[in-house]
């Protein structure tokens, strides 16, 4: 695989993060209008960290992938909308896919967390089939095993297009900014419990807007 001539900001991440998970999950609201795509990147689930990003920033991360030919303008419809071709340029399969968005957008993961977190995307049958795909990636230079945390017993992986994750990651592996607090383990698993139920939230949200629409038709 070709490397990047330069890495990516963290808006640009988030960005190419959102197209891919859209792309996904939701096919049918994909290619995202520049609104969408701001509501994408503040979206409030699925992401670490959360951010408020303007219409400007979006904007200029846009711009800065379409320069290194990862996202272009989409052809369809009248509105102006935008689409991700990053994985479709370096023939990234389905389960390829769902990785590196859910890392560009959750930052470094354990295995485990990585099935989890992409069952809406790509459901892998097992670890195995997760490690494998990592492993795969990491022959690409697209994904990286990062050294064991202090107080973790699994390893995570990053990806390594750029933004602040991976380095944060190292340099608290490294013993940088301190060790897990007691407790700490029990407090993370809460937080993973409390996303899983954002994330049903958000499905069932969906759900009732498809079928508010889908009723108006009949009217």
């Amino acid at each position: 695989m070709d490397h990047l001539d330069t890495l990516l900001n963290n808006p640009e991440v988030r960005v190419l993060g959102c197209l891919l998970e859209k792309e996904m999950a939701t096919p049918e609201y994909y290619p995202l209008t520049l609104n969408a795509l701001i509501n994408a990147c503040n979206q409030k689930t699925n992401r670490e960290p959360v951010v408020v990003y303007d219409e400007t920033t979006v904007m200029s991360a846009v711009e800065g992938l379409r320069s290194r030919k990862m996202v272009r303008q989409s052809s369809i419809g009248r509105a102006l909308k935008f689409e991700q071709i990053f994985s479709d340029s370096r023939n990234f399969i389905a389960k390829e896919k769902a990785i590196i968005c859910i890392l560009l957008l959750r930052g470094p993961q354990t295995i485990g967390e990585i099935r989890g977190r992409t069952d809406r995307l790509y459901s892998f049958s097992d670890l195995d089939e997760v490690r494998a795909t990592l492993e795969n990636l990491e022959e690409t230079g697209i994904v990286k095993r990062l050294p064991m945390q202090p107080g973790r017993k699994e390893a995570r992986y990053g990806h390594l297009l750029g933004g602040e994750s991976l380095e944060n990651s190292e340099q608290s592996a490294s013993g940088i900014g301190g060790d897990e607090l007691p407790g700490a383990q029990s407090t993370s698993r809460i937080e993973e419990l409390q996303e899983q139920i954002n994330s049903l939230q958000e499905e069932l949200d969906q759900l009732r807007q498809e079928f508010a629409t889908f009723r108006s038709q009949f009217e």
